[in-house]
């Protein structure tokens, strides 16, 4: 092969002679592109020199038939690699490259500059000199927009792309109206951080300064949308920039805003139909989120929220995809109606792998979110790292080769180019459905934030960026050398207006004396009210009881798997003795755990359940989904209880526990009417999402006004199967619970299960429910309940012992969860009712008052003891120390130990013995 059909070349010889065949053969058999470059190629051929009239039929590399294919190599070699050498970065000389896209890398030279080619068709131009197509060339790849998407396997993907690009030349051509607004919004996101800067000096505000550009981008990309048919967006950021966001996109008050600088308090009450509840703490003003509505000048109303996120960074893309996916489930049954924003910091979107786990989500049936903008703000630093420090790859964007999404790099000082790149991308979702990334590359003014020096560590860097105009002189600049005078001599009086506007806005707040609250459980969260400190979870049982009848008629649609479906017989043979089980009285879990379902099905709640495994359970227990073994196809029989019940929603999950649980939250904030479960596959698993239990579910309701209602399960409990797959970690939930901010059960029988997960939507109020729940108890003979179980009362957080006699007891055993099981074997086989028992189902919030009448039953010589699984430096201990004085109590536990528990077996049966034998006063 010619060195001239080098790896840059994304159509190699042997294509080409076979497109070239099937031209001869049928002109319209080959693509329209295609067909006109052979088209000229059959009129060169007939038209230049002996040499190459006698050349062979097939295109050759010889003469000037083989360098119109070279011409297509240099064509294909400007989009594979031409944001190699594009214009981008505003502030820094680009890095080099090799090979070049100079023609002598292509088999031309200086020479071939002015001989016209065929080839000139694939870029619209027809017959052209060389000279003129790199012209095009350079102008569609190499200025202020580099773009990446050759890489798309999809052809009708891919032509679009190029197309759209190479029709235009990648050169925005706007009217007068649009490049007011763009100047406008410019003016906007500049002028707030000066005002900023000069009003609260000192004060941190991780300002937009250097990437200002990013508002004009966001204003078009939402009126983009609009336009096309979308009527809500959900955005997620960090902290850097959000305030300027908040302001100009979000339209939150300036003077709410300045409220925040000047460090007022919350009114920490909110009046519920006359009921008055003390709700938040509140967060530092650059993490908070807001929600707005407006026309815009399409005149379609659109729906904004921008979520709020901690200083974790990319914490909020897998809850920005989980609300979205809610909405449009919930709401508008499509994804064109709605679509995700998530903005990025360059090195986090290089070195955080949660950006991985979420963009593997994107095109999964369970999480997709019709594709997602994703916009990257390159300042070139993270913290104090320089880019050669913070990855490996070329851009910080080439996670999106995952999904073969395409990634367009834009100059932040070119203004128009990037609302021109972001309006394309908007195209494009809406068209595929498909992720789509832009990158900004701009650069930060200050360090990490206003107080921080960056000379310290990139004296270069920010020698460039002090001599730097801002980006709104950068635009006023470039309309003057344009000739665009009109528009760049309203930037004087725009400046001015908006001085006046934020001055006047911060006079305002002189007036209040507490900040103004944002709307608090609105729109679908309407008749849902916060949890009442003093009054919920004090003795008040919530009535879950459902009929017997009831009952037993959906137990029995449940195991009735039609006949056409081919289930598998160990199978058929679970849910026969699931039905033998009720026929005795005996329902055993995962009969509490699909009754549970069923009954909410049928009364209008609708359920989505997800995580590894989760269809048939990670200890086959649930089977909630039945496969055909002949075509494997699904049957889910919760999906066939009755008509026009609630839909059933049940996904294996990706092995992913930080993004899945991320996306669960924002499921679960975004449908509050919904139970969403997610599960563990082991409970240990689940620090692998500890940031969503901390910076989230536990306390987003004090920090951001955010309730939710999301249910955990997490596999616990010691069988001697080694330290993680023991302990779901207990003592980290207990850490976290403060203030009734959620619920921590370990619960130890199928009704009182059945009852904690239908308590979950049948109150007032939503709070996030952890259960620790069995592996053992999941086929246990003993782990069983009767039928009116389940049809009176409701979940019981505490359970007493009826076998011990209360003027005999001399001890009282309190534990949580399996150990029970052990403990009762025990007290039976030796007839020691001179031991209670008792059951706490809730660790939180803590039973105190059924505690109390329970320490009330016996002597008061008395003995209690906690007795647990775990070791001594794990488990509830500690809590059950701090949490519950008005008694003394000791432990019986295992040694205190840095692992969870031992991997083998006969170590852990004398463990197990010992403690049961320590809780009777046999050793």
């Amino acid at each position: 092969m010619s060195a001239s059909f080098s790896y840059l070349s994304n159509a190699n010889p042997e294509y080409i002679d076979q497109l070239y065949k099937s031209y001869l053969a049928d002109p319209s058999s080959v693509p329209a592109d295609w067909k006109s470059f052979f088209d000229g190629f059959q009129f060169a051929q007939a038209n230049f020199d002996k040499k190459t009239q006698n050349a062979s039929v097939s295109p050759s590399t010889e003469g000037l038939g083989g360098k119109e294919f070279n011409v297509i190599n240099l064509i294909n070699g400007y989009r594979q690699r031409g944001h190699l050498f594009a214009k981008t970065n505003p502030v820094r000389e680009n890095k080099s490259y090799s090979p070049t896209l100079a023609v002598e890398n292509f088999g031309l030279s200086q020479t071939d500059l002015d001989t016209v080619f065929q080839a000139g068709a694939e870029v619209g131009l027809g017959a052209a000199p060389l000279k003129d197509i790199i012209a095009v060339l350079e102008q569609t790849y190499c200025r202020s927009i580099g773009a990446e998407y050759m890489y798309i396997r999809e052809p009708e993907m891919l032509a679009w792309v190029r197309e759209r690009m190479e029709k235009e030349r990648n050169t925005p051509v706007f009217g007068v109206k649009k490049k007011e607004r763009i100047l406008r919004k410019l003016n906007q996101g500049v002028l707030f951080e000066d005002f900023l800067a000069k009003k609260f000096v000192g004060k941190k505000r991780f300002s937009l300064e250097g990437a200002e550009a990013l508002i004009p981008a966001l204003d078009a990309v939402i009126e983009k949308g609009a336009s096309m048919g979308i009527e809500e967006f959900v955005l997620g950021m960090a902290h850097r920039g959000r305030l300027n966001v908040l302001a100009n996109i979000m339209q939150k008050g300036y003077d709410d805003i300045f409220d925040e600088f000047a460090g007022k308090e919350n009114e920490q009450k909110v009046v519920i139909e006359g009921v008055e509840y003390t709700v938040w703490n509140s967060d530092v003003k650059y993490h908070m989120g807001y929600s707005h509505d407006f026309v815009s000048e399409s005149g379609n109303q659109v729906h904004l929220s921008l979520l709020p996120n901690p200083s974790h960074l990319e914490t909020v893309a897998p809850v920005v995809q989980g609300v979205s996916r809610a909405k449009i489930d919930r709401k508008y049954k499509d994804a064109n109606k709605l679509a995700p924003i998530i903005i990025h910091g360059d090195a986090a979107v290089a070195g955080q792998g949660i950006v991985y786990e979420v963009i593997q989500m994107s095109l999964l049936n369970g999480y997709k979110t019709g594709g997602t903008i994703h916009l990257v703000i390159n300042n070139q630093v993270g913290f104090t790292t320089n880019e050669s420090d913070a990855r490996s790859s070329t851009y910080c964007t080439d996670i999106a080769k995952v999904t073969l999404s395409p990634v367009f790099h834009v100059n932040g000082d070119d203004v128009e180019s990037l609302v021109y790149a972001i309006e394309m991308a908007m195209e494009f979702r809406q068209k595929f459905n498909r992720d789509v990334f832009i990158e900004i590359l701009c650069y930060r003014k200050y360090g990490h934030n206003e107080g921080d020096e960056p000379t310290f560590t990139q004296p270069l860097l920010y020698g460039s960026i002090k001599k730097h105009l801002n980006p709104a002189k950068t635009y006023v600049e470039k309309l003057k050398s344009s000739g665009d005078l009109a528009v760049a001599e309203m930037a004087t009086e725009m400046e001015k207006e908006f001085k006046q506007l934020l001055q006047s806005e911060l006079e305002e707040t002189m007036r209040h004396l507490y900040k103004s609250e944002a709307p608090y459980l609105q729109g679908v969260w309407t008749g849902i009210r916060p949890v009442n400190k003093e009054t919920d979870f004090v003795g008040a049982i919530v009535p879950t009881g459902v009929a017997a009848e009831k009952l037993v008629e959906l137990a029995k649609k449940m195991h009735d798997i039609p006949a056409n479906v081919n289930i598998h017989p160990k199978l058929r043979k679970i849910f026969d003795d699931r039905l033998k089980g009720l026929e005795a009285n005996k329902l055993d879990w995962a009969m509490g755990e699909l009754l549970a379902y069923a009954t909410l099905l049928t009364e209008g709640f609708p359920i989505r359940l997800s995580g590894q495994d989760v269809e048939r359970g990670t200890f086959a227990h649930r089977h909630c989904v039945v496969i055909d073994q002949e075509n494997e196809a699904k049957y889910v029989p919760l999906n066939n209880l009755q008509e026009n019940q609630a839909k059933f929603q049940v996904y294996n999950s990706l092995l992913s526990e930080y993004g899945v649980l991320g996306f669960e939250y924002g499921y679960s904030i975004g449908h509050p009417n919904q139970l969403v479960v997610w599960e563990a596959q082991f409970g240990d698993f689940a620090n692998g999402a500890q940031i969503i239990m901390d910076q989230y579910i536990s306390s987003a309701e004090t920090k951001w006004q955010r309730m939710s209602g999301l249910m955990q399960l997490l596999p616990h409990g010691y069988e001697g199967q080694g330290p993680e797959h023991s302990s779901a970690r207990i003592e980290r939930y207990m850490e976290l619970c403060a203030g009734k901010n959620m619920q921590v059960c370990n619960i130890t029988t199928p009704a009182n299960l059945f009852h904690a997960i239908r308590r979950q939507l049948h109150r007032e109020f939503r709070i996030p429910l952890v259960i620790f729940s069995p592996k053992k108890l999941l086929r246990y003979p003993t782990c069983v309940s009767k039928i009116e179980d389940f049809t009176e009362g409701g979940f019981q957080e505490l359970i007493g012992d009826d076998y011990a006699n209360a003027k005999k007891v001399k001890t009282v055993l309190f534990c949580s969860g399996k150990i029970y099981y052990d403990l009762f074997e025990y007290q039976q086989a030796n007839g020691r009712d001179d031991v209670a028992i008792v059951r706490l189902e809730q660790l939180y919030p803590l039973p105190s008052t059924q505690l109390r009448a329970t320490a009330a039953k016996y002597a008061k010589k008395t003995k209690y003891f906690w007795v647990q699984e775990e070791p001594r430096n794990m488990g509830a201990w500690a809590y059950i120390k701090r949490m519950f004085n008005e008694i003394e109590i000791d432990v019986i536990a295992r040694k205190p130990n840095p692992a969870p528990a031992t991997g083998l077996e006969q170590q852990h049966n004398k463990q197990q013995e010992y403690l049961v034998k320590k809780a009777f006063g046999v050793l």
